[in-house]
């Protein structure tokens, strides 16, 4: 993997300066990873990006190139500069594994390490998780509502640049994607390499039954058909009939399939199935593609469109509402052995941050096995086996007391000393991990309409201590 330790804002390695300057280069802080609201308009977010993290820290170290570069912008001392040339992590980090679904305000990654350090990694485990979970989010999002029927990622032209289309693949497979049209990404991480034509192969040709034609000629035990070039219903599909029964058969294969790529989806679909299977056809698979968005989708299957796999480009890599702002909070410092709670105060109460080192609980209903809420405690707190009470934060007077239940720990510990202690599974393993633990989150939270929100509460201990450093902070106490 590339060094990308220079990856960082400027007023990162400033402030390291000042630390260092300050003598406080061996000082410990707490910061704690988490975004304030579900991305692209889902009821979840899709933990996804754990993997760069762990090669990024992995490969820490400032160049001679690096050094001579900072040097040059006459803003640190030499001191710093050799204290730099031997940089690396050392601390801890505790994350929730990719491919779980986590909630708004949920500390999913969690660093323990010298101040400096602490600081240096912050732009680009950031950068990490924006982009992995916004990809990852999205491809869910469009599976939850197709079930059973494949999705492509066919996003690499649209994705903003090389890197992020092959992160894109990456996570659409974590997601729940079944393969992808990016040959890059499907040769780096062994996965599916999917794809048919574009219409300019039809445009090329001296006629559509020719494209098609040299294209059975050239793919006779994948035979898949683009056949919205010109019309569909009156020129498409009829050609493909007509290659499937004039070579295909004759010769000992089948059509497998064809893609409709424009127009009215959901009537093109039916009719083109009709006519396959009056033709004596009926196995010939149909995908859909065309911009297609989560609610579109619903409204296809509502309408009854016949498809057996689907391909999504845009939507995956450059969804609506794509921000996930995942930010990265001081929330504690380590001093003489104790844990000093840190907080910051805002007069907008969603970035009024949850203090203290924390441990992040999932509660799940050993009837339903459902998830009956997720629970943010102060790392020391003890979680009782038979009995707990959850309290809203943002409306105490909401409770609930579960029994019979079984809890979780969501995190992992990474990072040790700065040695990496964690067994980072495979994209595969991680879709499957995926897929289990989506059955898990109640279906009106995994709906596309309006979703139900799944609670994410705070001890009591959590709570108390918040509203204590809020009133220190306000002077009110």
């Amino acid at each position: 993997m590339e060094n990308k330790t220079m990856m960082t804002d400027l007023y990162e390695l400033t402030m390291a300066q000042v630390y260092f300057n300050s003598g406080e280069r061996e000082k410990v802080a707490i910061f704690d990873a988490f975004f304030r609201k579900e991305p692209v308009n889902a009821g979840y977010g899709i933990m996804a990006g754990l993997d760069n993290i762990i090669e990024y820290i992995q490969n820490l170290k400032f160049t001679n190139e690096n050094i001579a570069y900072l040097r040059s912008l006459n803003l640190f001392t030499e001191d710093f500069l050799n204290y730099l040339s031997d940089f690396k992590f050392t601390g801890d980090i505790y994350a929730v594994p990719d491919g779980t679904p986590v909630f708004r305000n949920e500390p999913i990654v969690t660093v323990v390490a010298p101040i400096i350090e602490a600081q240096i990694i912050e732009t680009a485990l950031l950068s990490y998780l924006n982009a992995s979970i916004c990809y990852a989010t999205a491809t869910r999002r469009i599976v939850e509502i197709t079930k059973e029927v494949g999705v492509m990622e066919f996003g690499a032209r649209r994705a903003f640049g090389p890197d992020a289309a092959v992160e894109a693949s990456k996570c659409a497979i974590i997601g729940g994607a079944v393969g992808t049209s990016n040959v890059m990404a499907a040769e780096k991480y062994g996965m599916l390499a999917m794809g048919t034509m574009a219409h300019s192969l039809v445009t090329e040709a001296n006629s559509e039954y020719e494209a098609f034609l040299n294209f059975a000629k050239t793919y006779p035990n994948n035979c898949v058909l683009l056949v919205d070039t010109y019309d569909t219903l009156r020129s498409g599909v009829p050609n493909a009939i007509k290659i499937a029964k004039e070579y295909l058969i004759p010769n000992g294969y089948t059509l497998k399939g064809v893609r409709i790529d424009s127009g009215d989806l959901a009537y093109l679909s039916k009719e083109a199935k009709r006519m396959f299977i009056e033709a004596g056809l009926p196995d010939v698979k149909i995908s859909l593609s065309n911009g297609l968005k989560p609610e579109t989708l619903a409204s296809l299957i509502r309408q009854g469109a016949v498809m057996d796999s689907i391909g999504l480009g845009d939507n995956i890599v450059v969804p609506d509402n794509a921000r996930v702002g995942c930010v990265y909070k001081n929330v504690a410092i380590i001093s003489e052995g104790e844990i000093v709670p840190k907080i910051k105060v805002s007069s907008d109460a969603i970035k009024t941050i949850n203090p203290g080192f924390k441990n992040l609980y999932r509660f799940y209903d050993n009837k339903t096995g459902y998830a009956v809420g997720d629970l943010v405690a102060l790392h020391d707190e003890y979680i009782p086996e038979d009995e707990y009470l959850l309290i809203d934060p943002e409306n105490e007077t909401n409770q609930l007391r579960v029994r019979n239940y079984t809890v979780r720990n969501l995190r992992e510990k990474i990072f040790e000393n700065g040695n990496l202690i964690y067994k980072d599974p495979t994209i595969f393993e991680k879709r499957d991990y995926c897929n289990e633990q989506m059955q898990t989150i109640y279906p009106e939270v995994r709906r596309i309409e309006m979703p139900h929100k799944h609670y994410v509460d705070y001890s009591e201990k959590l709570l108390n201590l918040k509203k204590n450093m809020i009133l220190e902070a306000k002077n009110l106490k």
